[in-house]
């Protein structure tokens, strides 16, 4: 946001929030800028500009990815500014997380870290303002108030703009942010509306707005020739027709960042145009050396899995009791075994990044969601200090995970700085992009439960097989031990192997809880079917009293009667009649039911489901409801968000999706052998309402999505008697 880029010098930083989710602590930087003749409008702090003409600008700090952060975060600023909706103008600010505190989207942190400091940093621009107001007309500071942009004495009936008091109020010093009184919420007037995203307009306009959309002046084109086998590095290079090629400027070998530093796994060719880049990748001629990586393969996997499960577990998840003992005591015991693919994102933006190196330091368009990682990757592989880079914050068309890697980024740099002084857009294709994503693991389970001679829920066992190396798993192949129900039982044992692989892995759109919540709600529809229950009723059982569970690590703490909240306002939001239909229906349809509390939420959710005579699965409704704190934001997009959830993790279960690998290389090349959902097989209705609870709102990007795909399951065998264990399903 180039209109707030007042002098560092003159902020002065103030802590606002211990960040309990990552252990950090979020600082925003205040500045008081007043405006001087020919200079910008004032700036109240990092975040506010005040214009002429009363509007307000205020900075959008994280990155867009459709989730609507670039909206809410400056509701929560214009809330407390106590400014009109109307009044207020947005702009995304470049990546500075020293003066902006931590700016990334993933893990749906971006609303419980915010959601203090936002509001403060608008109650203290407020607070400026009538501090400024009361020096002028010489009263108290607590005689005044304040709407919608504008100071009011009613004592005087005096009434002064923002726009009239922010040179002054500028020059304040900012108040001590933690002191700075913030609204009662019984006053919101922007929390908790509805508010469509700002950049809508825009992109139904067609305006350029996402990483592919940049263009400096003078930009070139780089197209990327990487190893097709994952962790193959450069054997030999013939690029002589290539660099004769019409257009092509160079030839660039690179670091994709997946092997040793100094190693080249990868081509860049740069061009006039991406077209002349992409026609002479077709004439080099590289020789790659896999090593042993060639010999990776799903099939394998799936072998050593099996051969896995058939042993014991080597290493401990979690250990409580003796699972074992518990199953052998047990009055009934119940068995399975599920699994799940490795997927690919599939962003409809494929991977983009643009960067100009000049005089030792770079500058980037950037589609990342998060810029400092990618800075940090950056300066490593270039060896270059932080300050070096300038990283300018693009809106991103999809990320879902993947662009939280940052590989796009080291690999723009590397060819910018090979062309001093000329900006360099890197563009995947739609080939590229699936063939070398960082993949959501595939995993296995082997699972046991018990129950007792009144159906209760005794013991749990789980063998997960999955992939790691030295007793560890790999990124997003962990497993929590507070996976539910394990936290309620007194005898568990969550063990696991861990397999090796050449693929990179990576966190998909709600990591690990993606899978998690498949495994786990049909699982427990098998044990609730062998104790004589409906899913809800044994959840609601197990739960037991209303308390607060014992915080483990850094997983977010469950509550019981928040749980049971939902799951009871579920059930009766979509008729849940109490009782499971036996075997397979002769109309073909079927209700499922699951719940899962992940990334602070708390969500269950009522699948009904057709299954044709031929097998084809048609969702026709869905019912939602979720608890993710005091205040739904944004309601219109709160909907939207879970709607979308909703839709991706059908289409995870039930049309197709995979990845293959054979020989070492990813067999998917494009949405025909990877398919998205359409419209004509989303479900006809997504009906979602919010519980609300007296706790901090937290967000909601993916707590919506595991509970759908065990209750789409869950469905499918209330309508044919057959159980769904392995994804994508695929019945018989």
């Amino acid at each position: 946001m180039a209109g707030l880029d007042v002098s560092r010098r003159s902020f002065l930083s103030a802590s606002l929030l211990a960040g309990a989710v990552l252990g950090f602590q979020a600082r925003l930087a205040l500045a008081a800028t007043p405006g001087t003749e020919g200079a910008p409008p004032p700036a109240l702090n990092a975040f506010i500009r005040i214009n002429p003409d009363n509007t307000v600008v205020i900075g959008a700090k994280n990155p867009e990815i459709g989730q609507g952060i670039k909206t809410m975060l400056p509701m929560l600023i214009a809330e407390e500014l106590d400014v009109a909706w109307e009044q207020v103008k947005i702009e995304q600010t470049d990546f500075d997380d020293a003066l902006y505190g931590p700016q990334g989207a993933g893990g749906s942190r971006a609303t419980p870290v915010n959601w203090e400091p936002m509001r403060q940093a608008g109650a203290a621009a407020r607070a400026m303002l009538v501090m400024a107001a009361a020096g002028q007309w010489k009263v108290a500071p607590e005689t005044l108030t304040t709407a919608q942009g504008m100071v009011h004495h009613a004592a005087s009936r005096r009434i002064a703009s923002y726009a009239s008091l922010a040179a002054a109020a500028a020059a304040l010093t900012p108040p001590e942010l933690a002191g700075v009184p913030l609204k009662d919420p019984a006053k919101y007037t922007i929390i908790g509306t509805p508010r469509k995203g700002v950049d809508t307009p825009a992109i139904l306009a067609g305006k350029p707005l996402f990483g592919i959309d940049a263009s400096p002046p003078g930009m070139v084109y780089a197209a990327l020739e990487a190893c097709p086998v994952f962790g193959g590095t450069l054997a030999s290079l013939d690029d002589g027709a290539a660099r004769a090629a019409s257009g092509v400027i160079a030839v660039v070998p690179i670091n994709t960042g997946l092997v040793a530093k100094g190693k080249h796994d990868a081509v860049a060719i740069v061009a006039d145009s991406w077209w002349s880049a992409q026609q002479a990748r077709a004439l080099l001629a590289v020789e790659w050396d896999n090593g042993a990586n060639a010999a990776f393969s799903t099939a394998g996997y799936a072998r050593e899995a099996e051969t896995a499960l058939g042993g014991e577990a080597p290493s401990d998840i979690l250990r409580k009791g003796d699972a074992k003992a518990a199953l052998a005591r047990a009055a009934k015991t119940v068995s399975a075994r599920y699994s799940y693919p490795f997927l690919a994102h599939g962003t409809l933006e494929p991977q983009n990044c643009t960067a100009l190196y000049e005089e030792g330091k770079l500058t980037f368009w950037a589609p990342s969601q998060s810029p400092g990682s990618g800075r940090r990757q950056v300066c490593e592989m270039l060896d270059l200090p932080p300050e070096a880079l300038t990283i300018h914050m693009t809106r991103i068309g999809g990320g879902f995970g993947r662009r939280l890697m940052n590989d796009y980024m080291v690999q723009v740099a590397q060819i910018a700085k090979a062309l001093p002084g000329r900006p360099v857009k890197l563009l995947y294709t739609r080939e590229d992009d699936m063939r070398h994503d960082w993949y959501r693991p595939a995993g296995w389970h082997a699972l046991s439960a018990g129950l007792d001679e009144e159906g209760r829920l005794v013991a749990l066992q789980d063998h997960f097989v999955t992939f790691g190396a030295e007793g560890k798993p790999l990124r997003a192949a962990e497993m929590e031990e507070t996976e539910f129900p394990a936290q309620l039982l007194d005898d568990v044992h969550f063990g696991a192997s861990y397999l090796a692989t050449n693929l990179p892995t990576g966190w998909l759109r709600a990591p690990t809880s993606n899978a998690m919540g498949f495994v786990f709600q049909s699982f427990l529809d098998e044990v609730a079917e062998a104790a004589g229950l409906d899913l809800p009723s044994l959840v609601l059982r197990t739960l037991g009293e209303d308390r607060m569970l014992e915080k483990v690590g850094r997983a977010p703490q469950f509550n019981t009667a928040r749980a049971r909240k939902v799951i009871e306002e579920a059930v009766r939001f979509a008729g849940w009649k109490g009782t499971r239909p036996k075997g397979q229906s002769d109309s073909g349809k079927g209700r499922g039911f699951g719940f899962y509390f992940s990334h602070a939420g708390y969500f269950a959710e009522v699948v009904d489901v057709t299954v044709s005579p031929e097998g084809t699965i048609t969702v026709d409704k869905v019912w939602v409801t979720g608890d993710v704190g005091a205040h739904v934001i944004n309601p219109l997009n709160a909907e939207n968000q879970v709607q979308g959830s909703v839709i991706e993790g059908l289409g995870q279960a039930m049309i197709g999706q995979e990845i293959e690998q054979v020989e070492g290389r990813i067999t998917q090349a494009n949405f025909d052998s990877f398919p998205l959902m359409r419209i004509d097989g989303a479900p006809a209705q997504i009906a979602v309402n919010f519980v609300t609870s007296d706790y901090p709102p937290t967000g909601l990007g993916e707590p919506a999505l595991p509970p759908v795909v065990p209750a789409l399951a869950n469905a499918v065998y209330a309508a044919t008697g057959q159980r769904v264990r392995s994804l994508p399903m695929k019945l018989a």
